[in-house]
């Protein structure tokens, strides 16, 4: 099969790119910016550019986007321009040159709102049924992206599975309070309990998306981490996420007083990943307890394609206060 893969100079695009060049599958990478592995420069909001690039594949993988880094950098008009207008673009060649498989990149930051409780309130338990409360440009548009691979399949039965990535992302948090509080491995290894994964957990679940895309026709799944938590511990876990891990993984403790780690004081929202697992049969390896398996034994916690990606960044510059500048709407 030829797989298109949009956004190949992204983290995740070039993930998918060095996955495919050791399955039985050929890879076109498409992508704004050249790359090594980047076989077609263009915008995705070219029409008659992404007609050509679809005639020649039998499948698309559609990550390309822009994300919630470039909201304090982009309009809203290029958000809407790139991310629906492109993704429309693609999903009309897709359906025209005799439906093709589609499956598209979105994220759990359309949920937005919805995962914000009152200080004190149980964490949110996050899963495909809950409805999406956009809070900015980029989730408002990766939200309409969904709607429309929902609507080609419905009327003119393109199959379509859309994958609500978590962050998965190396580049340093956003939020300067936390990076001031916590080290990076810090954060990262705390927030694989309820809201990253490990890229190539998120590049296996798009191949086998593709691969069982034929038989599901449409859905949306939550692609995140396995957590150790359970529905029950959503209370607790809105008071006192140390409390909460500690009564499921005790001897999580001492290896974190070891590096002079801590844990959240509370977790507002926890994402779930039962369904993707469950319909696709997905079984991701980067969990929690498995960093906390290789940190006691000095190895790294990443998979080895997550670090020969490394960190590219959003922005071709650098800014002073963070990774990228953070504006809300």
């Amino acid at each position: 099969m030829r797989i298109l893969v949009t956004g190949s100079a992204g983290h995740l695009g070039e993930g998918l790119m060095r996955v495919l060049e050791d399955s039985q599958h050929e890879a076109l990478g498409l992508d704004i910016k050249p790359s090594e592995y980047t076989r077609l420069v263009g915008s995705i909001t070219d029409r008659k550019f992404v007609a050509e690039c679809v005639d020649g594949a039998d499948a698309v993988i559609h990550t390309a986007t822009l994300h919630k880094p470039h909201v304090g950098t982009h309009s809203r008009q290029d958000f809407v321009d790139t991310n629906i207008s492109g993704t429309l673009n693609l999903l009309e060649a897709a359906a025209g040159g005799g439906g093709k498989p589609f499956v598209f990149t979105s994220t759990t930051s359309t949920f937005g709102d919805a995962m914000r409780p009152a200080p004190g309130e149980p964490a949110v338990w996050v899963t495909e049924t809950l409805r999406p409360q956009p809070k900015n440009i980029y989730g408002v548009t990766k939200t309409a992206c969904e709607d429309l691979c929902q609507l080609f399949n419905r009327n003119v039965g393109l199959p379509c599975i859309v994958l609500k990535t978590s962050r998965f992302f190396p580049e340093e948090d956003d939020d300067k309070g936390r990076r001031d509080a916590f080290s990076d491995d810090n954060l990262k290894v705390n927030e694989l309990l309820f809201r990253r994964a490990d890229v190539a957990d998120i590049v296996d679940a798009h191949l086998l998306a593709l691969e069982k895309i034929s038989d599901i026709g449409f859905a949306r799944f939550i692609v995140t981490a396995t957590t150790p938590f359970a529905r029950g511990d959503a209370a607790l876990l809105g008071t006192d996420a140390a409390a909460a891990l500690a009564r499921c993984m005790p001897d999580y403790a001492d290896e974190y007083a070891r590096r002079n780690w801590r844990m959240f004081d509370r977790i507002s929202r926890v994402y779930d990943n039962s369904l993707c697992r469950e319909q696709l049969g997905w079984a991701p390896r980067y969990s929690f307890a498995r960093a906390l398996r290789c940190l006691r034994e000095g190895r790294d916690y990443r998979s080895p394609l997550a670090v020969e990606i490394g960190a590219k960044g959003y922005h071709d510059g650098v800014f002073e206060d963070g990774p990228y500048p953070v504006k809300k709407f």
